[in-house]
């Protein structure tokens, strides 16, 4: 693994970054103070909502990017460098839609908050741990004011199996991501991580061959394609195995911080 070369590393967070209990590790705060020395980029690359990623990281979101919503939405401090979100009519027609399919919850995803249509206390309570922000309404598709970036849907007895056969048809104008376990997304055809990561690219001036990427679900292949190095983490979905150049550890053995730290030992070596 060519190391010495990297310029910027973009991170999944649940499953990756974060461990089962949804931390960052304090190693990862040092990690990071070493990576910013030697100009090293950092991205957080999330399906979560902005607000919550910035909960997380909280300390140096002003110094990384943030990539969140799968993409839908790209800042670096409080500049937007990239929105991508659907339509009111979308919203309404996905929305009436998936109101039909049982046992599971819907979350529009706003650039200002996420809303919500569910009285379900247990799933709210699950839902505020990737959801900063949140407003409880009665009828999503009468929302208005505000930018969609996606909907979310949580299914309780697994997206993929159950959920996703009922919504792969809308694949031919939309993306249709199986991001977790419990939960899929329906975004704008280019809104992923790898349209988003590929754009900010562009900007900064920096390679594939000069980025590193960490994930461990489906919503983060696009992101693969875009790293000379891809590290799916032990705990991955075998998707993402297949095409990963490396593998490290799960997310509750600091598989991230692993490689990191190989990383910054390259450089100190081409010192």
């Amino acid at each position: 693994m060519n190391l010495s070369q990297i310029k910027l590393i973009a991170t999944d967070m649940d499953g990756t970054l974060l461990n089962s209990k949804g931390q960052v590790s304090e190693r990862f705060f040092e990690l990071f103070k070493e990576l910013k020395k030697h100009q090293i980029h950092f991205v957080a690359a999330s399906g979560r909502q902005y607000y919550s990623i910035t909960d997380k990281l909280n300390g140096i979101t002003n110094d990384i990017t943030i990539i969140a919503e799968n993409g839908a939405i790209t800042k670096q401090k409080e500049e937007e460098l990239l929105l991508i979100g659907l339509s009111h009519k979308e919203i309404k027609e996905l929305v009436e839609y998936l109101r039909a399919i049982d046992e599971i919850e819907i979350v529009l995803c706003g650039k200002k908050t996420a809303y919500i249509e569910s009285e379900n206390l247990d799933f709210i309570d699950f839902f505020k741990e990737f959801y900063h922000k949140y407003e409880r309404v009665s009828d999503l598709t009468e929302i208005k004011d505000d930018d969609f970036l996606k909907i979310a849907v949580y299914c309780k007895h697994g997206s993929e199996e159950q959920l996703y056969p009922l919504v792969k048809h809308f694949e031919k104008d939309l993306q249709v991501k199986v991001s977790g376990e419990v939960w899929l997304d329906l975004s704008h055809q280019n809104a992923n991580k790898g349209f988003a990561l590929s754009k900010l690219q562009q900007n900064l001036g920096i390679s594939k061959e000069e980025t590193l990427v960490f994930g461990d679900y489906n919503n983060d292949l696009e992101m693969f394609y875009q790293a000379a190095v891809s590290v799916a983490m032990e705990n991955a979905h075998p998707n993402l195995k297949k095409i990963a150049t490396h593998t490290t550890k799960n997310n509750d053995e600091n598989g991230v911080e692993i490689i990191l730290e190989q990383l910054l030992h390259s450089k100190k070596v081409r010192e």
